[in-house]
């Protein structure tokens, strides 16, 4: 069964182009050409993957995007957007996006970012049989996707969650930012390392601020790793 993914992209010609080309890959596309039918359409279809452009009539991408994630955390969203400046960035992934897109952008570079991410969900929900992970007194449910530290909910975005369970997933494993960013991300990261920096002050400031047992851990020179109170 084909992927579907859903446009949403007020520039008919660049819609149209994406469409044929996702179309030619296998995908099953639909389009919508502002923010509120994106959003209608979002919420009413079952969706494997959204590429949404932040400059739309009607609702702006961010817009459409926060409410998108008030319902649905799950659903692997790329923004495509003129504006590449760190803030922006970090703005987009701060509400919910998975992956990040400047135009104007080569078409297999766009793909190759599709493939990525629809590879990592799907091999994210099928290694998923078990519905809990545990690591000292942290709590992430896997199908809800909610963190607990002791009975305390914490309140992760969407990337702020799926590094946290990669690190989890990996814990006392040394990773590098390089790693981080290839294995969460979904693709090599070109350019500043940063943002993972900036990732992981977010998740201290909501997993560990006011706790006794750290469980996120800088390694020197290497990077970051997630380490069980008794490692």
């Amino acid at each position: 069964m084909s992927e579907n993914i859903l446009i949403i992209e007020d520039e008919d010609g660049i819609a149209r182009i994406l469409q044929l080309e996702l179309e030619h890959e296998g995908y099953t596309v639909k389009r919508a050409k502002d923010g509120r039918t994106g959003l209608e359409m979002a919420a009413a279809g079952d969706w494997d993957l959204m590429l949404l452009d932040v400059m739309l009539p009607g609702l702006n991408g961010i817009e459409v995007l926060r409410r998108v994630r008030q319902n649905d955390q799950a659903t692997p969203v790329i923004l495509l957007t003129a504006r590449d400046t760190v803030p922006d960035k970090v703005s987009g992934f701060e509400h919910g996006a998975n992956d990040y897109v400047t135009k104007p952008f080569a078409m297999e570079e766009l793909l190759a970012r599709v493939r990525n991410l629809l590879r990592i969900f799907k091999a994210s929900r099928e290694g998923e049989n078990e519905d809990v992970l545990r690591i000292g007194d942290l709590t992430i449910e896997l199908m809800t996707r909610k963190v607990f530290r002791k009975d305390h909910a914490i309140d992760l975005t969407p990337r702020e969650f799926e590094l946290l369970l990669y690190l989890a997933k990996h814990k006392n494993e040394e990773k590098t930012r390089e790693e981080i960013l290839s294995d969460v991300w979904g693709y090599e990261y070109i350019g500043d390392t940063n943002v993972v920096d900036v990732y992981i002050r977010y998740l201290r400031q909501k997993m560990d601020k006011g706790y006794r047992h750290k469980l996120l851990h800088t390694v020197r020179g290497v990077g970051y790793m997630v380490k069980e109170p008794d490692a």
